[in-house]
């Protein structure tokens, strides 16, 4: 569906342009577009590898165990319906723990794999679970300390100060993540429920 709604812009794009005869403007507009996307993507690329780095040696030292160890109560809050040592937690640790650190890139495969271990524990194959709806939930709200995909973007465009971001993103996701939470919780209450019996 959302190739169909991007071919429209697209088609319709171009046609208001070619009956306005701007045609010339669209062109040099997708090439100006290609060239940033290239830019971008290369300035992205090396703030990523670093992190991913930084991250694979805080691996190698303990210190992702650690973080886990200090995520587990909330993990455990979150996800009570996931026995303790099931393979899903460890990859919505690294989950979370790369969105923590603003990569989402990275965080993007942990998640997938999680949600794939949590699809094994799922009674109803074609119903999400709690503890899946959970997982989308927190992912959508974004929890993030350092924001690091927005800085690399920043510091590519040639920001004069890249990092002041960095305050407003712990609001914005301190009120993400405790209304996802929140409305989580509840939506687990009602579904807890048992139906009302007519009659």
């Amino acid at each position: 569906m959302v190739n169909f709604i991007w071919l429209f812009f697209i088609v319709s794009g171009v046609i208001f342009a070619a009956v306005n005869g701007n045609i010339d403007t669209v062109t040099e507009a997708a090439f100006d577009g290609a060239k940033t996307g290239v830019t971008v993507s290369f300035g992205l690329i090396s703030i990523l590898v670093m992190w991913l780095g930084i991250m694979k040696i805080a691996e190698d030292a303990g210190l992702l165990k650690k973080l886990g160890i200090l995520l587990g109560p909330i993990i455990r809050f979150l996800f009570p319906d996931v026995p303790k040592n099931h393979p899903a937690i460890g990859y919505i640790m690294s989950n979370m723990s790369a969105n923590i650190l603003g990569l989402g890139n990275a965080a993007t495969p942990m998640g997938i794999k999680a949600m794939q271990e949590l699809q094994k524990l799922n009674p109803d194959k074609d119903k999400a679970s709690p503890a899946m709806c959970t997982l989308l939930a927190i992912n959508t709200a974004s929890i993030t300390l350092i924001p690091t995909t927005l800085i690399a973007i920043r510091l590519n465009f040639n920001s004069a100060n890249p990092a002041e971001i960095v305050g407003t993103t712990l609001f914005a996701t301190i009120i993400s993540t405790a209304a996802a939470i929140l409305l989580d919780r509840y939506y687990r209450f009602v579904s807890s429920k048992p139906p009302k019996s007519k009659g």
